[in-house]
C-alpha cells in the first residue's frame, strides 16, 4: 500500500476539449513526458500540437523543472492537445496556486465549451432542413 502512494507522486490535473478527456500527473522527473505510453513527440504528430501541450508548462517556466504522465482518450489529436494543455494547466495551479494568473492571461486556463449541436429530428443534421420543394 505504501508502494503504490510512493509511486504516485505528483500533482493531478484533469481537461476536456469536445470528447477529448485528458488526465495528467505532473513528476518532478523532466525525463518523463509520456502521452499513452508513447513519448509526447511520438503521440502528437505536429510541431504545433507539441507547442499547445507544453505552453502551460513554458509560460510558467516549469518546463526544466517537471514532467508527466498523461492519460487521454476520445476526440481528435487536436482536441486531445488542448485538453492536455487545460490539464496540465490545473495542475500547475493545483501545485502553486500564485501562478494561475499568469496562465490565466495566457487562456491555459479556460475550457473551450465548443461541442458538436444534437441533430434534430425532421432535420438532416443539426440545422440543415431537407430542400423545399415548390411543386
Amino acid at each position: 500500500m505504501v508502494e503504490d502512494q510512493a509511486e504516485k507522486k505528483g500533482t493531478y490535473g484533469l481537461g476536456r476539449r469536445k470528447t477529448a478527456i485528458a488526465q495528467v500527473m505532473l513528476t518532478d522527473d523532466v525525463t518523463v513526458r509520456i502521452v499513452n505510453n508513447k513519448p509526447v513527440d511520438d503521440y502528437f504528430p505536429t510541431i504545433a500540437m507539441k507547442k499547445q501541450v507544453l505552453s502551460a508548462l513554458e509560460t510558467t517556466s516549469k518546463a526544466e523543472k517537471s514532467g508527466f504522465k498523461a492519460k487521454i482518450r476520445g476526440g481528435g489529436k487536436q482536441a486531445q492537445a488542448v485538453a492536455l494543455n487545460l490539464a496540465i494547466a490545473r495542475a500547475i495551479v493545483k501545485d502553486d496556486e500564485s501562478l494561475r494568473k499568469q496562465l490565466k492571461d495566457t487562456g491555459s486556463l479556460t475550457r473551450d465549451p465548443r461541442v458538436k449541436e444534437r441533430k434534430k429530428f425532421g432535420l438532416k443534421r443539426a440545422r440543415r432542413a431537407p430542400q423545399f420543394s415548390k411543386r
